[in-house]
């Protein structure tokens, strides 16, 4: 089978595939590199923020300066430093001056409004006090409420009222012990049957279900290949496991298969014996390039190399796919051909935890080897409830149509928002059918202007930079809901189309044309 990989003219990214291929239809993502002048005055913005940090910090050795951050003692002069790298000077110096615009805090539910107690600061950030006053009615363009069930409807709510009364809080067991509970196991088997798979296991925490699982999966001569943007929490398990980590390129099907090639022919180190496992870790949606993984060219090259999958649908799962199960059904294909599902509840159920499902014999091995089964406090009953109630209505077993609806009013909020950012002339990263979307703002001064008068206008974002983006690619992430209405969208949009014109934001080469003229790049040989 062959896979045309087709870019738009320039440097705007974009990965075509038409129906007759693996995909059954169009695929489009857009990575439009900034124009040189931008690239070269991020770079100056981050030169004279860092020599501006270095003279502070020799102020502040002379005592010209308070110091008010952690410091070695006098006593541990002659000790190898502990607050002296890189990373710390860059927080110091750098994230301190628009710390504000992080760790808010919020006093009402995260829906699709919110409220926002008010705090100022009368040292730079380095100490904030609150003034007392609530900001309200913020439209929340942040959180991960991408179906909305993040709300405090006492009549959506009833079902969970009713298990918190009956079970409290905690279970105050892991779930070896004396914590697994009958709302555990309907969670499980509904999950199971949601996913179209024969069993699936549930955990409190969705970071542990990625860090403390994987070690259970794969060890020391093992080979883990992973997408360069995969999830702390991915990059995490793969260390703690033991085994030989790889990275290949993002989304990129000829990096990936020249590992898997490699990994065939040569062998482990040294002794060149037979790799004993093989595993691909990605994502479904990429939080923050708000891609989405190219899934039937790594199912094709799993089965062709017979590698294992472990794909991550913390993002994807209900926020993708005709009725929200994910990549899999976005790409009109069978669970089987995903060797390990895993997800979390935190995103589009309004709850917390996660997910591992599969094969019976897969997940009752994680039964009985997983970190988290064994050491960690089972999932609140409640919220173990809130995840049934939520999955129920998408699947329709509450007698109504409200979840399909939800799904559908998501995609079209996306389309829509995407559509207009583009038409405004930002440069967005992402698929056209991804809920993430991250508009970039490269220069460092811009990320504390940006957030501060969003806010100003009561829209509150995500601005992010390094580490959790490289270091020129600072931006801000927008995370659309189902509960968004056409009004609050709207009310963003021209927002950012005035803030856009203010800061200079509106970097796209591209935006006058919807159907830019593509060419083919290059052809990767697959089977089937």
């Amino acid at each position: 089978m062959t896979i045309n990989v087709l870019l738009a003219h320039g440097k705007c990214k974009k990965n075509g595939v038409s129906n007759g291929t693996l995909y059954k239809k169009t695929f489009i993502e857009h990575f439009e590199q900034a124009p040189m002048y931008v690239a070269v005055f991020t770079f100056v913005g981050f030169a004279v923020g860092t020599i501006f940090g270095y003279l502070r910090d020799f102020m502040r050795a002379w005592g010209l300066e308070k110091r008010n951050i952690a410091a070695e003692r006098e006593q541990q002069k002659d000790f190898v430093p502990l607050y002296q790298d890189f990373e710390n000077f860059y927080t110091r110096n750098l994230y301190l001056r628009i710390r504000d615009n992080w760790n808010r805090p919020i006093c009402s539910v995260p829906g699709p409004q919110f409220d926002l107690m008010e705090r100022v600061t009368d040292d730079y950030n380095w100490t904030f006090r609150f003034t007392g006053r609530t900001i309200k009615n913020v439209i929340n363009m942040g959180s991960y409420n991408y179906l909305g069930f993040a709300e405090t409807d006492v009549n959506a709510l009833k079902t969970v009222t009713i298990e918190l009364e009956k079970y409290g809080t905690g279970v105050c067991s892991t779930r070896q012990e004396m914590g697994t509970l009958d709302k555990h196991v309907e969670l499980e088997k509904l999950v199971a049957k949601f996913l179209g798979v024969e069993d699936a296991m549930v955990f409190g925490m969705g970071f542990a279900t990625n860090s403390m699982n994987i070690p259970a999966l794969v060890g020391k001569g093992c080979l883990i290949l992973s997408d360069e943007l995969n999830h702390t929490s991915l990059v995490l398990g793969a260390r703690l496991s033991g085994a030989t980590i790889r990275i290949f390129k993002h989304n990129n099907m000829q990096s990936l298969e020249k590992l898997l090639r490699d990994a065939i022919i040569y062998g482990q180190p040294r002794t060149h014996r037979a790799w004993r496992k093989i595993i691909i870790l990605v994502e479904g949606i990429y939080s923050m390039e708000g891609s989405i993984v190219r899934l039937p060219e790594i199912v094709s090259l799993k089965k062709k190399y017979r590698a294992y999958l472990y794909l991550d649908e913390a993002h994807s799962i209900g926020a993708v796919g005709a009725t929200g199960r994910g990549v899999v059904e976005y790409f009109g294909m069978s669970p089987d051909d995903v060797d390990v599902l895993m997800g979390t509840f935190t995103k589009s159920f309004g709850a917390a935890g996660g997910y591992i499902a599969g094969r019976k014999d897969l997940v009752d091995f994680l039964r009985t080897h997983s970190h988290s089964a064994v050491y960690a406090t089972s999932m609140c009953p409640a919220v173990a409830e809130q995840i049934i109630r939520a999955m129920k209505c998408l699947m329709g077993l509450d007698g109504t149509a409200q979840g399909l609806q939800r799904v559908r009013q998501l995609e079209k909020n996306t389309r829509y928002f995407r559509r207009k950012l583009h038409e405004m002339g930002f440069i967005i990263y992402g698929n056209d059918d991804s809920p993430v979307v991250p508009l970039l703002l490269y220069m460092p001064g811009k990320i504390g202007a940006f957030a501060r008068r969003m806010l100003e206008k009561n829209i509150g974002v995500v601005v992010v930079g390094f580490p959790a983006t490289p270091i020129t690619e600072s931006r801000a992430r927008f995370c659309v809901s189902a509960a968004h209405t056409r009004e609050m969208l709207d009310m963003v949009l021209s927002a950012l189309d005035e803030l856009g014109d203010f800061l200079h934001l509106k970097y796209s080469r591209y935006s006058k044309s919807s159907h830019p003229e593509l060419y083919e790049e290059s052809r990767l040989e697959l089977e089937d």
